[in-house]
């Protein structure tokens, strides 16, 4: 179906990267070259950042009835040799095989294009994207196309973006919101506009050449984004809609990207990769209304992600699997034609089709979901159960600090100890005394400890193997 709109596309330009652009065309007819160049392969492993290429190789993938599979070119030797090694007969497409893929044209021996979506299984693999692997090892999350084709068909109306509207897409490749945001927009009718590598400046920059009228960012880019604009307006008037999301996004960063992109609506994405991108997301009215709001409950929703989309049930269960009601936290479950939760031959979905995020968070009186961090960072002091995001909350709301992440270390009297890590400065003792005169004794950090950053993936994930490992060595 996306194929299809596209073809209808003509001599418009569809996609830009780094000064050329694809016609509608053009792309179909490179698709179905490279599709043609794919068949007999396995798979396709994408292997390169960004790049006017990237979607002429998934299609190709799609039209030659195999796997696309985009890895984390960023990977140390030794990881990405160990993710190849899982793939050994696939074609890799690195950045020096792309130009072929632009070069190529449709060949009379190229597959046709079938009129319509069922010319691909749409039970067959569409995509492998591994997971990010911040806790654990990496694992490969299978999305096969009727999974993509619900997450788009239940948020997106065909062809219904402006003849002008164009969408920045900095995030890689690899990452689920990279992928569905090329088929999102493309769906829509928007041109798709790639920035290989961010840079705030640049970012900028690329939204005001390009009249960019939709973005989508991670938090650490917004908060860059926000650091490149430290007084007024961003001078980007173009810009409707600016979508942010992947990891928890400090209030102080949202309320001034507020301030710097007034005539622009914000929405908080939350999603995973096994469920093809975004199952709740926090809209314009919503960040508006919250940033006004003088009932605290109304102004807590900033920090929140929002809403189910059309066609996902979310729910909150006990660690017993029973169901909570509004207002109590625990483990964080999805259901919806979009979710996968499968990897290899291995489904995670329960027996009524429920897929665990391993997230605990809590669902307000209205069904606004607030996640309060993955279930394995759970804190366990003296028996007493601590998410560390409520804490993190406290200490990003110091004036002195900016960024803020809250880890327990093992402790041979209380079980765990608590240890915080802050990018900012201020006097440890006085930041616990913050802390304690916020919440209560038992949730004040026992250490505080100031970086001048956190380690993070590309992505904006926290790094929390990196961080324990460090901690545990140092403040054991």
């Amino acid at each position: 179906m996306i194929l299809e709109m596209v073809a209808s596309g003509g001599d418009r330009p569809v996609v830009t990267a780094n000064g050329r652009s694809l016609t509608a065309s053009d792309l179909l007819a490179r698709a179905r070259a490279a599709a043609h160049r794919f068949q007999g392969h396995p798979a396709v492993l994408y292997l390169s950042p960004s790049h006017l290429a990237y979607p002429i190789a998934l299609f190709g993938a799609a039209l030659a009835g195999i796997p696309f599979i985009p890895l984390n070119y960023r990977l140390g030797e030794h990881q990405l040799a160990r993710l190849l090694a899982r793939h050994p007969d696939a074609l890799v497409l690195r950045p020096a095989d792309l130009d072929a893929l632009l070069s190529d044209e449709e060949t009379t021996e190229a597959p046709e294009l079938a009129p319509d979506q069922d010319s691909v299984d749409q039970d067959s693999v569409a995509v492998v994207l591994y997971t990010s692997g911040t806790t654990a090892e990496p694992k490969a999350a299978l999305l096969r196309h009727r999974h993509l084709m619900a997450y788009v068909l239940n948020t997106q109306e065909f062809a219904s973006a402006g003849e002008g509207d164009a969408a920045l897409v900095a995030v890689p490749p690899y990452h689920v919101a990279g992928l569905m945001n090329l088929l999102t927009n493309l769906y829509s009718g928007r041109r798709l506009v790639y920035l290989p590598a961010f840079d705030a400046g640049e970012w900028l920059e690329t939204v005001r050449r390009e009249q960019v009228t939709h973005a989508l960012v991670v938090p650490t880019m917004l908060a860059r984004i926000v650091a490149e604009v430290p007084a007024g307006d961003a001078g980007t008037p173009t810009l409707r809609s600016l979508a942010y999301g992947g990891a928890r996004t400090p209030r102080p960063v949202v309320e001034r990207a507020l301030e710097i992109f007034p005539g622009t609506g914000f929405v908080n994405a939350y999603g995973l990769t096994e469920t093809a991108s975004s199952v709740a997301v926090l809209g314009p009215d919503d960040h508006r209304e919250a940033l006004a709001a003088s009932d605290p409950a109304v102004r807590d929703r900033l920090g929140s992600v929002g809403r189910s989309l059309p066609g996902v049930e979310i729910e909150i269960r006990a660690d017993d699997g029973k169901p909570l009601p509004a207002g109590e936290t625990g483990l964080v479950l999805v259901r919806g034609e979009q979710i996968s939760g499968e990897y290899g031959g291995r489904s995670a979905l329960d027996a009524d089709g429920w897929f665990p995020t391993r997230d605990r968070g809590r669902l307000d009186a209205d069904g606004y979901l607030f996640i309060e961090g993955r279930a394995d960072d759970t804190i366990i002091r003296g028996g007493e159960n601590i998410a560390p995001a409520e804490i993190e909350d406290v200490l990003v709301a110091h004036p002195g600090i900016v960024e803020a992440v809250v880890i327990g270390v093992p402790d041979p009297e209380w079980g765990q100890r608590i240890v915080a890590v802050v990018v900012g400065e201020g006097d440890p003792a006085e930041v616990r005394q913050w802390v304690k005169d916020r919440l209560r004794s038992s949730k004040t950090p026992d250490t505080i400890v100031f970086r001048a950053e956190l380690p993070k993936t590309e992505t904006g994930k926290l790094l929390r193997r990196t961080l324990l490992a460090e901690l545990e060595t140092t403040h054991a």
